[in-house]
């Protein structure tokens, strides 16, 4: 009651005399929460709901963290985390032939490069730069892994370069969606998008809804990369070290942390700590974000805490964009769980006072790691000396890309390999399993509870405005600690018994307005209730994150990463609004005759009403979805998808698809017009147009 109370004075102190705001010639407005200073605004609600949850799990972590005191007890938590990784990264593929190649070699003064093509898995090449010292070998071999820049193993070949001219064996692979390797590229050949992030945030959609992340892919490739390195004489099997810089620091932390063959690794410009990354930036792209980890414990400082005590750099700079204070937090934890096991040395930090890259002082520093933990040389007297490689020259394929080899498969394609097994063990699932048990499964995978065990809103009403032959009615509905959802309660003054629960990805206010659907149903005699759930309308997050992709990943980024990363769903979120919602409209109705009560929903919001009204059907008399998306297989055969990605839920087609659910409520009280495909813009708003 305290939140209700504080709300209804808010609203006090900030209404204006007017019932109506004026939006525009002949344009109510309708919003119930009135605007308010930023700090306050209920455009910030679902981000700082989805903080606090973040701030509570990660408080527990470190808890758990302070725990680790015995070497028993940090080994345990080891293979803790490494489990848990490998589970949300789903099942690695079996290791098949690497069918590598050389296509191509050139001397340089120092080194040499070979131009080398591998198979991570049968018929999806990786094109890689192996650059080879001039000295005698043996030599260790170190792992590069690119930053997001759109050429690739072409951009980092000064780290390569400086590797080569120290001893060191370099292999530098081009990231999917990178160098010759874009997943996507138009009847000339070129990549469709310039930036790999939005490529890798597009590519990530499918694999969410596998159980998977485009991370799974990358990993994989990144293991194919060491194992070809294990096949040649040069190397030696022993001395294996990993680097890379911003989402090659991503990539160099996953891999130091589940592939013990690495010795010795050097991220950069990646490791701090979620809490702050989180804040600023924000998550970052979707190979960034592993599912569950916030909810689970699993940090950036885990990243390192897996491997101890092998030896580990991390590399930082002043200036980044990456919270260097985070860097300075997680290497704290590190050096705390090494110096415990005796190994204190084997983990440090270097901070250059520079900005995000790889910078000169990083590339070195990196350099010098590896030859004193793969080479015994504690030296820092190093050639720095470097030559510019031709883009030619740093071509693995014929003509530039990948996909224009013969026979080549795409990441898409692997992803409707894997769908398609999953649909024919759906299919007996749905065959041979009751109700009861296909909505647990929904309820766990989706993250939606029981009617039963949501609790009742506190209800504000705010006022009353009267319009012909009907009232409208401000109410404000705050549950689940910190949610309030804004509606429109519209009593026709003959009513008929009936009532409609009303989403609108647009929001309660457009779909309000007089002459608008909404007014048709209440002319009808049919009392409606128009709400605008977490995020939506007067709710809805200003876009804060990867602003260029928004067309495609749609205005909810950063929120369904943050509620990914907590185990969490927007459309599960949504669902239970929507439920609470329900059942505080069928509480209105007379006990003794009770409304039928339906549900109407548009756009994005047609998913969340949909499991909704499957794992309730007994609270909806009918359901009519508007411009809702056709299905989550869809998503899957197609390559880029529009504002999907709010409403994906980890491992969902492991289990079931979205017609599947029209089953549990009964497919003639179910009407879907205008369903949409997953690549087309949505009809009913909820994305940038």
């Amino acid at each position: 009651m305290k939140k209700t109370c504080a709300l209804l004075i808010l609203l006090s102190l900030v209404l204006p005399a007017a019932d109506v705001f004026s939006l525009g010639e002949g344009l109510e407005d309708l919003r119930v929460i009135p605007p308010a200073p930023e700090r306050m605004g209920p455009e910030k609600m679902l981000r700082s709901h989805l903080r606090r949850l973040s701030h509570e799990k990660l408080q527990e972590r470190l808890d758990k963290y302070e725990t680790l005191k015995t070497a028993g007890r940090i080994k345990a938590y080891q293979l803790e985390m490494k489990e848990f990784f490998l589970e949300q990264l789903g099942q690695f593929p079996e290791k098949t032939p690497l069918r590598a190649r050389i296509t191509g070699s050139k001397n340089y003064d120092g080194f040499r490069i070979e131009k080398i093509i591998y198979e991570s898995v049968p018929d999806f090449p990786v094109t890689a730069l192996l650059y080879l010292p001039k000295s005698p070998p043996p030599y260790p071999g170190v792992l590069l892994l690119c930053g997001h820049n759109a050429s690739g193993k072409e951009a980092y070949q000064e780290v390569g370069i400086l590797m080569a001219r120290n001893g060191i064996a370099c292999l530098c692979p081009d990231p999917i969606g990178q160098g010759e390797r874009s997943q996507l590229i138009d009847a000339a050949g070129n990549p469709v998008f310039a930036s790999p992030t939005i490529e890798h945030n597009i590519e990530g959609v499918a694999p969410i809804l596998l159980g998977k992340n485009i991370a799974s892919y990358m990993i994989w490739d990144g293991i194919r990369a060491i194992d070809y390195l294990l096949t040649r004489d040069e190397i030696d099997s022993n001395r294996i070290g990993c680097t890379g810089n911003s989402g090659g620091g991503n990539m160099t932390s996953y891999l130091m942390a589940l592939d013990e063959r690495i010795t010795s690794a050097a991220p950069s410009c990646f490791i701090t700590t979620t809490l702050r990354k989180n804040e600023s930036p924000g998550p970052g792209d979707a190979e960034q974000n592993i599912h569950g980890q916030i909810a689970f414990g699993m940090d950036h400082p885990d990243y390192i805490l897996m491997r101890a005590p092998r030896p580990t750099l991390v590399l930082s700079a002043t200036r980044d964009y990456v919270p260097i204070e985070g860097a300075w937090e997680a290497f704290r934890q590190a050096k705390r769980i090494y110096t415990r096991l005796g190994y204190g040395e084997r983990v440090s930090i270097l901070e250059a006072d520079e900005e995000h890259g790889f910078s000169p002082l990083l590339r070195e520093g990196s350099v010098k790691w590896m030859r004193r933990w793969l080479m015994g040389i504690d030296s820092t007297d190093v050639d720095t000396a470097t030559v510019q490689i031709p883009h030619e020259d740093t071509l693995c394929t014929p003509k530039g890309q990948v996909l224009l080899m013969p026979g080549t498969k795409t990441v898409f394609d692997l992803n409707l390999e894997y769908e398609q097994g999953l649909a024919e063990s759906r299919k007996e699932l749905w065959e041979n399993t009751p109700h009861n048990e296909l909505k647990r499964r929904i309820r766990k995978t989706a993250g939606i509870r029981e009617l039963a065990d949501l609790p009742l809103p506190d209800v504000a009403k705010v006022r009353s405005l009267a319009r012909d032959g009907y009232n409208v009615e401000k109410l404000v509905l705050t549950w689940d600690g910190d949610i309030s959802i804004p509606g429109l309660l519209y009593r026709p003054v003959n009513a008929t018994g009936d009532q409609v629960l009303y989403v609108s990805s647009e929001g309660k206010a457009k779909a309000g307005q007089p002459g608008g659907p909404v007014e048709k149903l209440v002319r009808e005699g049919k009392t409606v209730f128009a709400i605008d759930v977490r995020g939506v309308g007067e709710t809805a997050t200003t876009p804060w994150r990867y602003l260029n992709a928004l067309e495609w990943v749609g205005p909810d980024v950063a929120e369904f990463f943050i509620a990914y990363m907590l185990d969490k769903t927007i459309l599960g979120m949504r669902a239970e609004d929507i439920l609470v919602s329900a059942r505080y409209l069928a509480s209105l109705s007379d006990p003794g005759n009770p409304s039928r009560l339906h549900l109407i929903a548009e756009g994005i919001l047609g998913p969340p009403a949909l499991h909704a009204a499957a794992l309730e059907p007994g609270l909806f008399a009918s359901l009519e979805l508007r411009g809702a998306l056709q299905s989550w297989a869809d998503a899957v055969r197609t390559p880029v998808t529009r504002n999907v990605l709010v409403n994906c839920v980890h491992g969902a087609l492991r289990s079931y698809d979205l017609p599947d659910l029209e089953k549990l409520i009964g497919e003639d009280r179910v009407l879907a017009l205008e369903p949409r495909k997953a690549g087309e813009k949505p009809a009913y708003g909820g994305a940038i147009q």
